[in-house]
């Protein structure tokens, strides 16, 4: 066939795929033909799902260079395909794992569906904040040294006026010191516990006395203090969506799991090793 009676060809593919007479429908649809193949159709669905497997960049392409290439392929698809009669182990044994993946994500996603509804979404959001209430939050730096002597060093320092970010960057062993010692915005039971119970206590500006951790002796200044309120539940909403949908799919596993007969071998059954061989796939 010339290009150019390849064309024609499609415009006349084209033109009776929107024609209402030809289709009784004034929509293409999925199950439009495009093209047959000794007897197999070649559907539109097929050519859109097929684009959808492109690289990005071709599917940059024109919309009639698209079409022709995507329409070329699946005909040589069929054309090859047509005198394959019996596929090769390895070939059924991905189409069965491709078709399990396929009817398995079906499934979810109707579960997931199902379970995405407004009172599913109030119940998610009552049980994770319905109880709580606005939280302070602390935003601090500290300067990290070895021994209680350093601290109470540094402890004179700043009460004789010594600028605390100064300090940090000069005698900090932590990963803070360069940036001032500042350890930005954080919530109550985020830090160590001595750290944290020290923090509590002061006021903004106020500077601690030295706070023995596991990581040492801490200097630390209260910068500012904030209260978080509680997230309303737009703001929160993905989140809980995620987790409605989550326990949906891991409890309809478990309600299939409690009635089907499942039998499994084990890694003592059969060496994990011969995941790797290939030669017994290849028959």
């Amino acid at each position: 066939m010339t290009s150019g009676t390849r064309l024609a060809t499609l415009a006349t593919v084209i033109a009776l795929a929107f024609s209402t007479n030809a289709l009784g429908d004034e929509h293409v649809r999925a199950d439009t033909v495009v093209a047959t193949v000794n007897g197999t159709d070649i559907t539109l669905g097929h050519m859109i799902l097929l684009k959808q497997r492109l690289p990005e960049q071709y599917r940059q392409l024109p919309g009639d260079v698209l079409f022709e290439g995507i329409l070329d392929q699946l005909v040589q698809h069929a054309l090859l395909g047509g005198v394959v009669e019996t596929l090769p182990l390895s070939a059924r044994l991905t189409l069965e794992n491709e078709e399990r993946a396929l009817r398995a994500n079906e499934e979810v996603q109707r579960v997931a569906s199902a379970a995405m509804t407004v009172e599913a979404l109030q119940e998610a959001y009552d049980h994770a904040y319905g109880s709580a209430e606005p939280q302070t939050e602390y935003n601090a730096s500290h300067i990290l040294v070895t021994t209680e002597e350093e601290a109470q060093a540094l402890a004179v320092d700043l009460e004789g006026g010594a600028d605390f970010a100064t300090l940090a960057k000069e005698r900090s062993t932590g990963p803070s010191g360069p940036a001032g010692g500042e350890l930005g915005w954080f919530g109550r039971g985020a830090m160590v516990p001595a750290f944290d119970a020290a923090v509590a206590t002061l006021e903004v500006g106020a500077i601690s006395d030295p706070v023995q951790t596991q990581f040492g002796w801490h200097v630390i200044k209260l910068n500012e203090t904030r209260i978080l309120d509680v997230p309303t539940i737009a703001e929160v909403q993905g989140e809980l969506l995620d987790g409605i949908q989550r326990a949906a799919i891991e409890g309809r596993l478990e309600e299939l799991r409690a009635s089907a007969e499942i039998t499994r071998k084990t890694a003592d059954d059969i060496d994990p090793v011969v995941l790797d061989d290939l030669s017994l796939v290849d028959g």
